[in-house]
């Protein structure tokens, strides 16, 4: 029996924040050593249950739309950038996903869907009331993931 852990799917979260391309380009290193491919995901946070918290000019599933439809172009964008990069590395493939949902919760979901060898995430996104409202993402994905989870911290990673 072999104990050598075959990695053919990396999946890495993106949130925009200033870490995201450090993140980004650590994976693809993991990624590319392995040869397996690249999945960045951005998850647009559902909005509904923190309805009590504001009342927005729009309605709720109007906003995450909109925020839906920005992320896309975003990820479109980012993951041309990420494309030579990854392809140095020798990533086999990069490939994005725009999801809706619970952050955690919606990366656990597809690492399960796409059968993720390798989870590579920030242990530090976005901060202040983001992360008061949302808790720790990281630590959530660590608990539910169906694979291993590389989290790495931006502030210490030597650029």
């Amino acid at each position: 029996m072999s104990i050598i852990h075959k990695i053919h799917n990396v999946v890495t979260p993106v949130d925009f924040s200033d870490n995201s391309r450090l993140i980004a380009e650590s994976s693809a290193y993991m990624a590319g050593k392995f040869g397996a491919s690249m999945h960045l995901v951005f998850v647009v946070q559902n909005f509904e249950d923190y309805s009590g918290f504001f009342v927005p000019q729009m309605t709720l599933p109007s906003l995450e739309g909109e925020i839906a439809d920005s992320a896309e172009t975003k990820m479109a964008s980012f993951c041309a950038e990420m494309l030579e990069v990854s392809q140095a590395a020798g990533v086999k493939n990069l490939d994005y996903k725009v999801l809706t949902g619970d952050v955690a919760e919606k990366l656990v979901e597809y690492a399960t869907d796409i059968e993720a060898d390798l989870i590579v995430m920030g242990t530090h996104g976005y901060k202040g009331l983001e992360k008061i409202m949302f808790g720790s993402v990281a630590a959530r994905v660590v608990r539910g993931a169906p694979c291993p989870v590389m989290t790495i911290n931006p502030y210490t990673c030597r650029k």
